[in-house]
């Protein structure tokens, strides 16, 4: 037997509580032993459910079990998840987590004291909630060296997004909506602002890149500039429009950033709509490979929570994680990356043209119908460090989106 523990009992803690619970026999098979939960940690008590059973208000009863062999961590934020899960590992147990901010911060030294007690510090619900990529990285894509992942990682922003395009609606009104549907909360900065999936492009970047990469590094741009009426000039150029968060190798440094994207209906991640997410990734020997799912929710979140534990159980005495080096990597200034720029100016065309084609040089100007009082143009190819030096020139531009080669 093989008992666990589960430190949290909120959305997630009961999803695992319920995959466990509901699948038990056939994971129990996959693990070749029973999986036990022997305790729950909350601050709360729940008269009347079964869980109560094993509820406990203090995590010493967990640290000092010697039977209790693995720790899932699904609290959120960083303390008390931080001690809680270092305490955890250097007691010698596994931990699993789904913690994005505490991997995004803590992972190297996690992963090292795991490594030196030879346990399992596991996260892969910590990006992209149920689609399996963690894992992918850490065994199935080894022999690779990885020159691109780049992904729509939030569930909420492209549910917003693709409302904002097919039905034309304003911003606020999908925000509002997003919330009343239970996908976006109440405060919800760290989903539009795009800090959820700065953390979770961190993780993954650190995984390919085998140092640390430190999500405040990384550039990040919400959504909360998109506008109805960006979506109609999207439409007009046959495009549409995705917060991305991207790393990618190119003439041997690496650029990560998130900010919204035009997309073209060839790149794969033109048509994942609503709450789903989707993962692109670029091997230099497998090529390009998709990976697709439920990035978020209670069931799908917990399912790759258990699949760590069924891992971990499978591993008891042997580490498997991949590590990555606590010497932080030095992001390249996005400055210096090539890309085309879409740009909205108030004001008429016929007034701006020729000093934009003087600044800009060769541009494809676009119309959307409707829009009255402003213009909007495409660049040529050019570094992001050019444009800004470009766009100082101008005091009229409404926003600028980047084109996803």
């Amino acid at each position: 037997m093989v008992n666990i523990a589960v430190l949290g009992y909120g959305t997630v803690g009961s999803g695992v509580v319920e995959v466990i619970h509901t699948n038990g026999k056939l994971i129990n098979q996959r693990v070749g032993d029973e999986i036990k939960i022997k305790k729950v940690l909350d601050i709360r008590d729940f008269p009347g459910e079964p869980v109560q059973d094993l509820i406990t208000h203090d995590f010493e009863e967990i640290l000092g079990d010697e039977e209790i062999k693995i720790v899932v961590e699904v609290m959120g934020g960083i303390e008390p998840a931080y001690t809680f899960v270092k305490r955890s590992l250097l007691a010698g147990k596994s931990v699993a987590t789904s913690n994005k901010a505490l991997v995004a911060a803590h992972g190297p030294e996690l992963l090292a004291i795991a490594k030196e007690k030879n346990i399992n510090f596991l996260f892969e619900a910590s990006v992209g909630g149920g689609i399996p990529i963690i894992r992918a990285l850490n065994s199935s894509m080894t022999a690779d060296e990885i020159e691109e992942i780049t992904g729509i990682l939030n569930g909420t922003t492209n549910y917003m997004l693709t409302k904002m395009f097919y039905e034309g609606a304003d911003y606020d009104d999908v925000l509002k909506e997003a919330q009343e549907n239970g996908y976006a909360e109440r405060n919800p900065e760290s989903d539009v602002e795009g800090y959820d999936s700065c953390r979770k492009i961190a993780i993954l970047s650190s995984l390919i890149s085998g140092q640390h990469v430190d999500f405040q590094d990384i550039y990040t741009e919400g959504i909360t500039k998109i506008t109805a009426e960006d979506m109609k000039y999207a439409k007009e150029m046959g495009m549409t429009i995705k917060l991305l968060a991207s790393s990618k190798r190119d003439r041997g440094k690496l650029y990560a950033l998130v900010a919204p994207f035009l997309l073209t209906p060839e790149n794969p991640l033109y048509s994942v709509n609503g709450v789903f997410n989707a993962i692109f990734v670029k091997g230099n020997v497998l090529g390009d490979a998709m990976f697709y799912g439920s990035g978020a929710g209670k069931l799908p979140t917990a399912s790759a929570v258990v699949a760590d534990v069924v891992e971990a159980a499978k591993n008891l005495k042997r580490n498997v994680m991949t590590m990555w080096k606590s010497e932080k990597l030095e992001i390249e200034d996005k400055a210096d990356a090539i890309r085309h720029f879409f740009v909205r100016m108030s004001g008429e065309k016929e007034e701006w043209k020729e000093k934009v084609e003087e600044v800009f040089g060769e541009v494809k100007f676009v119309k959307a119908d409707g829009l009255e009082g402003e213009f909007a143009f495409v660049t040529a190819a050019m570094m992001e460090g050019a444009y800004d030096a470009c766009a100082k020139k101008f005091e009229n531009i409404i926003h600028m989106i980047r084109f996803k080669s």
